[in-house]
């Protein structure tokens, strides 16, 4: 009887995807709660693995900068680091968050599809594809951001590491250090989806190309402001680590918007126009010979004749 009246209630659902903001917020609840359970499962695996995962983490940094056989300097006479963990709840804590760290990471495909999934009911059938497309490419672009971050970690900490005074050693909390990774993954994955997302707006018809190519100045500087706030250290080689990959990335995806206008102009010479613009006529006259007859007009239906003569339908008179 309950499945009954659910599938009842999926059929009573407006084509058009209209819902009441109570139906909105279910829905909303329902794509979050299914994302988290995700991480929560990914989460809980990744805690039987959380010794080779938080190596794999530490690696770069204990190659970079790490101090061996109690010296405070490293070969090239920079200063070194040793990570070290603080407290007895402190390695508990650790593993928490490398578990959860590497179940939001992993789940990338699913909680972008929830997130496709809670804004499909609002667009059109042929913009639902392109979603789809956008799910299907956004999740390795995170993971290529998240490498990227991965892979300047240890630039990073020798620019850091430099600030430190003669004669001392640089001791690092190992959750201070995951913080930083954690804030370098999410922001580098995130920085990457934006060509991913302005190629979306355009083919869905809310940006044209010739829009988006006036901003690329606008474009190009606020990704390097961004990427000099995002990234920690702020100096010029981590930061051009971040912008020039997207500043890139924004360059193909205005190719790709071109393309796209291109075709919708050759299969719509309207397509174009503004919602307040009018299309051009043809006025070239057509030859006399191709104008079809106009047929005459019949008789209007219910009228009696009376016995008079009607011409076209009407009587003499009229």
């Amino acid at each position: 009887m309950l499945k009954s009246a659910r599938k009842q209630e999926k059929a009573d659902k407006d084509a058009e995807g209209r819902m009441p903001l109570v139906e909105h917020l279910r829905e909303l609840r329902n794509r979050l709660l299914k994302a988290v359970v995700a991480m929560l499962v990914i989460t809980g695996v990744a805690a039987f693995f959380y010794r080779d995962i938080i190596d794999f983490l530490l690696q770069p940094m204990l190659d970079s900068v790490g101090c061996t056989g109690g010296v405070v300097t490293t070969r090239n006479g920079r200063p070194c680091a040793d990570m070290t963990v603080n407290g007895l709840i402190s390695a508990f804590s650790i593993a928490l968050k490398v578990s959860l760290m590497t179940g939001v990471v992993l789940t990338t495909p699913v909680w972008l599809y929830q997130l496709w999934a809670f804004a499909a009911p609002g667009l059109h059938s042929h913009e639902k594809k392109y979603a789809r497309g956008f799910v299907a490419v956004g999740a390795p672009l995170f993971g290529v951001g998240a490498v990227l971050a991965y892979k300047i970690l240890p630039q990073t900490a020798t620019i850091l590491l430099e600030f430190t005074p003669d004669n001392t050693r640089n001791l690092i909390p190992v959750d201070d250090y995951l913080d930083l990774v954690a804030r370098m993954v999410i922001v580098f994955g995130l920085a990457f989806e934006l060509p991913l997302l302005l190629i979306l707006l355009n083919f869905t018809g809310v940006l044209s190309a010739k829009r988006l190519a006036s901003w690329w100045r606008a474009m190009v500087l606020g990704i390097t402001l961004f990427a000099a706030f995002a990234t920690p250290t702020g100096d010029p080689l981590t930061m051009l680590s971040l912008a020039a990959p997207i500043v890139a990335l924004y360059f193909i995806a205005l190719g790709v918007c071109l393309l796209n206008d291109r075709r919708r102009r050759r299969n719509d010479p309207d397509a174009g126009l503004d919602d307040d613009e009018a299309a051009d006529l043809d006025l070239t006259p057509a030859p006399i010979g191709e104008m079809e007859a106009v047929a005459a007009p019949t008789a209007l239906p219910g009228q009696a004749d009376g016995g008079r003569e009607r011409i076209n339908g009407y009587d003499d008179a009229t």
